[in-house]
């Protein structure tokens, strides 16, 4: 070891995207503004000046730290209750309404299925059905990792369980044969929230 003390390397600070400084210019024109003060323009963003770099506190005390607050995390999926099942079987319960996916591109279908689901609720709808299809041999492209069969029937469930969505979904299940069997969902919707 050498008798000089090690110097932390020197760090600059990120520059402002352009949407942050026009978010900031939006923010700032609702405060008073001091005389003479003028705000930044869009096309020079001023340069940021060179700071060192602060130590970090050692692994123990992160550690020790109380978590900061996050965003509630998102209600848990629940099974379609058993009585439900059975009378969907026996043709008893009603589906409130159905959507179909069948030739829509990945990117259409994720967005059919959250403005659908979206708008069932706002409908008062309970339960739903999706039908993706099963899949069968796939479309040939031209790209080999295109051309697997029932890719919708996959991704829907992972769409399902995604947080935003989960604020909607009860629940969902696959569907029996008389509504589509593997190649549809059963989905429970949330009651709205009344405000």
């Amino acid at each position: 070891m050498s008798g000089t003390p090690e110097r932390p390397a020197k760090s600059r600070l990120r520059r402002l995207s352009d949407e942050e400084i026009a978010l900031w210019i939006e923010v700032a024109k609702t405060v008073a503004k001091r005389r003479g003060a003028t705000l930044p323009s869009l096309a020079k963003p001023p340069a940021p000046a060179a700071v060192e770099s602060v130590p970090l506190p050692s692994a123990s005390l992160a550690a020790k730290a109380t978590p900061r607050s996050r965003a509630p995390a998102p209600p848990p999926l629940a099974p379609l209750e058993r009585r439900l099942k059975r009378d969907l079987a026996r043709g008893r319960a009603t589906i409130d309404s159905a959507l179909d996916l069948h030739g829509m591109s990945q990117a259409e279908a994720h967005s059919a299925l959250r403005g659908f689901l979206v708008q069932a609720q706002a409908q008062g709808f309970r339960l739903i059905v999706v039908i993706t299809g099963k899949g069968g041999r796939g479309r040939v492209d031209e790209e080999s990792w295109r051309s697997e069969p029932g890719v919708l029937r996959r991704l829907v469930p992972h769409w399902l369980r995604e947080a935003d969505l989960r604020a909607i979904v009860l629940g969902f299940e696959e569907a029996g044969p008389g509504h589509g069997g593997a190649g549809a969902l059963y989905v429970r919707l949330r009651r709205r929230e009344r405000r």
